[in-house]
């Protein structure tokens, strides 16, 4: 044989070779989706007539009833990668099954984000019960909204729920779409993304441009909070809806477990979370106030340096620029069915699940554990914002100034040119801070190493000029090197600091004491020399509503209400408690 025909032979024995490969491949890929029987268009009717959209997944010829694994979710991507989720569900020995909330994919109803979902989820819940598959033992998990919707099926339990694994749940009313009583701007496109049509709105919301630019214009027009939407050029009746109850009331706490609520849900938790989540403040509410009202139930939480979406795949190696320890990462995917196994198959614990509170120290790489959240610190380091400068800085003193005095900021609402309060976590770890934002009062160095565990909490005492503001304060650590390291932040309105479902105005130029807790939680290990830095300010900046201190719904302030400056006076018997762990 010639070397040409050598080389035809060669050639067509590759393509040969090649068809053949796919051909055992199409196979392989047609025997394993026939492993699956698939729903992929089931109807739910709800009590009051909506219908519900779902799939199901389930063994192929298997009509031995089994555990079902359930997703309740508003976000309806690419339904290709929802199957591949109810299948995993099914690969583990389980019905995978996900059911979209009210107005999404077939369903023909109006979409309304968190408010249907306490009278749906549970008559999801209760179809799935009765159908010949169920076993009658139901798991749900997954993170964000569907975490939200994970809480919501508690708040009236049904007998089959046997347990629930949210991950950075969200709460409305407290989190998101506003926190502490602040309406945060990033969440007024969300709305678009999971309202405009059937599935989600991809286009709208990957327009960043469009949004950001919408916050700076609101913030240069100086019109009233109310008509971002006039400005974006979009109606958006989600946002409107929302700005009505700026405070925690009725409209909010029946969307999910509110106090009582949470004393009749016995069924285990395991929850996971990250230390630079934003609805931070959201997820671990939910946990505790199950341990504040159920104290017997079960509950876990795993939480680490993650973000949002981080925590929801297990963590990630670089946060805001920061490289986290090589020991935070961790498998989601694989505790979740090793937790699903140990309730509902009386398989084992997972192992990582030491304590109630499993947390891994930054710095540290060292995973540790705790029965629960205030056991997590064995101390306290009280400081007080004095009004005593050393360079740069006021002292943050761990004694008690013998005499009262104060720091006095002025703060311009009608000044566009400046903004306070950068309290957001990115960079985690910056070269310097301005200290023309606000106060910033430094600690003497650390004698010895401790780790922060927890959430810090404080006294400001004040007075004000106005009947309102909204607060900023940032818990940084100022490490031997100089660097700040951000472990916590608080941002919050005055007008609700002792009772978030009922706003009482300050008096004018009177001495009041703002007390917070609801910070954010974190776990950091300190070395010996390190010092705490916390800044303290006023917040204002396009990020969020503008607080002009009239007395009136924050939402129809403008900048005709800014007239003269904000006052404040900052006295040196302020203090933030930071826990530690010695």
């Amino acid at each position: 044989m010639n070397n040409k025909a050598l080389f035809l032979f060669l050639s067509l024995f590759f393509i040969v070779c090649q068809i053949s490969a796919q051909q055992t491949k199409t196979a392989k890929l047609a025997n394993t989706e026939s492993d699956y029987d698939i729903q992929d268009s089931v109807s739910i009717k709800t009590r009051d007539g909506a219908i519900l959209s779902a799939m199901v997944a389930r063994k192929k010829n298997d009509e031995t009833p089994k555990p079902v694994i359930l997703q309740y979710t508003i976000y309806v991507r690419d339904t290709g990668r929802d199957l591949k989720s109810i299948k995993e569900s099914v690969d583990k020995g389980y019905i995978g099954v996900i059911v979209y909330a009210r107005g999404k994919r077939f369903s023909p109803n109006e979409i309304n984000p968190y408010e249907d979902e306490a009278n749906d989820v549970y008559d999801a819940i209760d179809w799935i019960s009765k159908q010949n598959w169920c076993s009658r033992s139901i798991g749900m998990y997954g993170g964000s909204y569907n975490g939200f919707t994970q809480w919501v099926a508690c708040k009236k339990l049904h007998p089959a729920l046997k347990t629930i694994v949210p991950a950075v749940a969200n709460r409305p009313g407290m989190g998101l779409p506003m926190e502490n009583n602040i309406f945060i701007n990033p969440n007024y496109e969300w709305a678009f993304y999971v309202g405009n049509n059937k599935y989600l709105d991809t286009v709208t919301n990957n327009n960043r441009p469009r949004f950001r630019g919408l916050k700076f214009r609101w913030w240069e027009a100086g019109t009233a909070y109310k008509t971002l939407d006039s400005i974006d050029g979009e109606p958006n009746r989600w946002f409107q809806k929302w700005i009505k109850h700026p405070s925690f009331d009725a409209y909010w706490q029946k969307m999910a477990p509110y106090k009582n609520d949470f004393s009749q849900i016995n069924i285990p938790v395991l929850a996971f979370d990250g230390y630079y989540n934003d609805s931070q403040n959201s997820s671990l509410y939910y946990l505790k106030e199950l341990q504040k009202y159920s104290p017997k139930t079960p509950f876990y939480l795993i939480i680490g340096p993650y973000g949002h979406f981080g925590t929801q795949i297990g963590g990630e190696a670089v946060i805001n620029d920061y490289k986290v320890d090589a020991n935070a990462l961790f498998d989601i995917k694989k505790i979740t069915y090793q937790w699903f196994d140990y309730i509902l198959k009386n398989g084992t614990k997972p192992d990582v699940l030491k304590d109630k509170i499993n947390y891994e120290v930054m710095g540290a790489n060292e995973w540790k554990s705790a029965p629960s959240f205030e056991k997590m610190h064995n101390d306290f380091l009280t400081f007080y914002l004095t009004n005593n400068k050393t360079g740069d800085f006021y002292l943050a003193d761990s004694k008690k100034p013998k005499k009262k005095e104060f720091l006095s900021q002025e703060v311009d609402f009608k000044d566009r040119q400046n903004s306070n309060n950068n309290y957001y976590p990115s960079p985690i770890i910056k070269k310097e801070v301005n200290t023309n934002d606000g106060y910033f009062y430094m600690s003497e160095p650390l004698k010895e190493p401790l780790i922060v565990n927890g959430s810090f909490l404080g006294e400001i005492k004040c007075s004000i000029n106005k009947k309102d503001m909204d607060l900023g304060v940032t818990l940084y650590e100022v490490t031997p090197e100089g660097e700040y390291f951000h472990l916590s932040y608080y941002i919050g309105r005055a007008s609700y600091a002792k009772d978030i479902e009922k706003r009482q105005l300050l008096e004018p130029n009177t001495i009041e004491t703002i007390s917070f807790t609801n910070t954010h939680f974190a776990s950091k290990q300190l070395r010996k020399g390190s010092r705490l830095l916390i800044a303290v300010t006023i917040n204002k900046n396009p990020f969020s509503q503008l607080n002009y201190g009239t007395g009136k719904d924050v939402s129809d302030e403008t900048i005709l209400d800014a007239k003269e400056p904000l006052q404040i006076k900052w006295y040196n018997d302020s203090f933030v408690k930071i826990p530690v762990l010695k």
